[in-house]
Order: C-alpha cells, then sequence, then structure tokens
C-alpha cells in the first residue's frame, strides 16, 4: 500500500523541478569550485544535486573523519561549563543589547540600514570559547574512543530527496563530484549497497591518529 504523503511529496518534487529551472553542469548541479592546490589534500564534505525520476537529488556527503571531529567538537563543547549569564547572541536576539549598524547611502541625503553585526562577547563567553577551543584541540591530538562507519540515510522535501551519505571516498576534484553523484543514483537505484562498497570499514581513533601525523608533516614540509 503506498503512503498517500510520500506520494504528495513526490508529485510537488516533480512540479517544482518543472516550473525551476536548475543551472546543471553535464546533468549535474555543482556548487563548489575545486582549486588545484586542494588536490593533495584531505577532503571533508561536499554537496552536489542531479536528477531522478524528474525529481531533484540533493547529496550531503561526508567522510567519516568529518564527522570524528564533529564529534571531537560537540564532545569539547559538552566538557567545558557554559557560563551562568546569557550569551551575547542571545541577548542580541532579544534586542537587549544592541549591534553595530551598517548603512547604505539613498540618493543624496537619505541612508538606510542595510545589517547590524553583533556586539563583541562579553568577557565570561570569550573565556568559555576559548576553553573549548583548547579542549578541543588536546582532543584532536589524542583522538576519541569513536568509531564511524560508512552509513546512508534518505529523506524527502517538497523540492527534492535528500541524500545524507558518509562515505570512505575522497572528492578534490569535479571529475571526484561527478563519482560521487554516480554512487548516489546506484544507491538510490538500489544497483548497490553500503555493505557491498565498504564491506566491514570503520573509521576510529588509529585512522584519525595516522591522518593527524600525515597532516603535521605535510605541514612541517
Amino acid at each position: 500500500m503506498k503512503n498517500r504523503h510520500i506520494e504528495q511529496l513526490r508529485r510537488k518534487m516533480r512540479d517544482f523541478h518543472r516550473h525551476h529551472a536548475w543551472r546543471l553542469d553535464g546533468g549535474l548541479y555543482i556548487p563548489h569550485e575545486y582549486p588545484q592546490d586542494e588536490a593533495g589534500k584531505l577532503s571533508w564534505w561536499d554537496d552536489v544535486g542531479f536528477v531522478l525520476n524528474g525529481r531533484r537529488v540533493l547529496v550531503f556527503w561526508r567522510h567519516p573523519r568529518c564527522v570524528y571531529r564533529d564529534a571531537i567538537e560537540a564532545q569539547a563543547m559538552a566538557e567545558v561549563p557554559e557560563p551562568g549569564v546569557p550569551s551575547t547572541f542571545e541577548k542580541f536576539l532579544a534586542g537587549q543589547e544592541p549591534g553595530t549598524k551598517h548603512w547604505r547611502m539613498v540618493g543624496r541625503s537619505r541612508k538606510k540600514v542595510v545589517g547590524e553585526a553583533m556586539p563583541q562577547s562579553s568577557d565570561e563567553w570569550q573565556g568559555f570559547y576559548d576553553a573549548v577551543s583548547k579542549r578541543q584541540g588536546e582532543l584532536e591530538r589524542t583522538g576519541i574512543d569513536l568509531d564511524v562507519v560508512p552509513s546512508l540515510r534518505v529523506g524527502w522535501c517538497p523540492t527534492a530527496t535528500t541524500v545524507d551519505l558518509v562515505a570512505p571516498i575522497e572528492i578534490r576534484s569535479e571529475a571526484d563530484i561527478r563519482v560521487l553523484a554516480a554512487l548516489a543514483r546506484r544507491l538510490l537505484k538500489r544497483e548497490t549497497t553500503i555493505a557491498d562498497e565498504w564491506p566491514g570499514y570503520c573509521y576510529g581513533r588509529e585512522a584519525w591518529e595516522e591522518e593527524q601525523r600525515g597532516e603535521a608533516g605535510l605541514t612541517a614540509s
């Protein structure tokens, strides 16, 4: 039995794609550029889009090392206690602390506000951010107890199918992003699976430490 909600979303996706132009390059939506000087570096995340069955597909890819680093950042944030006062951002949103207004001239004698910069963080919160940064650096050097495996999560919205893909591949060029798009297409069409592509793969502390040593060696040279 078909899911009425999913079928309705699919109709909305087709209608959206039919009535809104999409800039494609060889059948792909490629939002980023790939400079030559990035060719030898580790890659972390990327996005790409394509059309499948008259509907748009947006692929959000992360390497397992990116998931690992995000977990390190989250652990550092969790380990450092927050100040017992509202943050500058919270005060700014509540209108309790004004920001710096940016003006633009309109005509010869009038001007209007075109933006507002958030005020500088208080000493308490600046100290918190510094402590988090310090703790994150420590955890990046030692690693954490975490194993990241490849994964695929598919979602739907009124404009596109979304694919959150964690996969141990490197995206350093337009050719690589096209390989990623082809892989995502095959996964969606069930022509392959995560288990078939990376049987038994796991990214953990050992892999993180090895890559950190490699990055440090490149920086030193």
